[in-house]
């Protein structure tokens, strides 16, 4: 049994540095979505994604080049001190990824990461 999410559904974990708080966005397969402190304000949203936006998320996270991307996969270490570390937790496993200079992002997370960011109040960079 693994504790991934099912299929369709992902979750964004993000934080600033080591110590900022964590922020968390998690979408339903449905496209409902509820994040946690997304803007760093302390608020809780709710919302829904449009169905474009469903539709390209799905299609997506059945990306088979996803499971390729995984931290596992890559070996990924964060390399990055003081950083917006994004983590996309879907059914293939955990990807991560930080907004610092130079850092190579995996191509189809980083598109789940823009659109998610773009869909809701999470930001892409810190």
């Amino acid at each position: 049994m693994t504790a991934s999410p099912a299929a369709g559904r992902v979750s964004l974990l993000q934080k600033l540095g080591q110590d900022g708080p964590l922020r968390s966005l998690n979408v339903e397969p449905d496209g409902r979505w509820e994040c946690d402190d997304c803007a760093g304000d302390g608020v809780t949203s709710t919302g829904s994604l449009d169905p474009e936006q469903r539709q390209r998320l799905h299609g997506l996270l059945a990306d088979p080049r996803l499971a390729q991307e995984t931290d596992e996969v890559r070996k990924y270490k964060a390399t990055c001190i003081d950083s917006l570390t994004s983590s996309l937790l879907t059914s293939v496993g955990l990807i991560t990824s930080q907004d610092c200079p130079g850092e190579e992002r995996p191509p189809v997370a980083n598109e789940i990461l823009l659109l998610l960011t773009q869909a809701t109040p999470a930001e892409p960079t810190a």
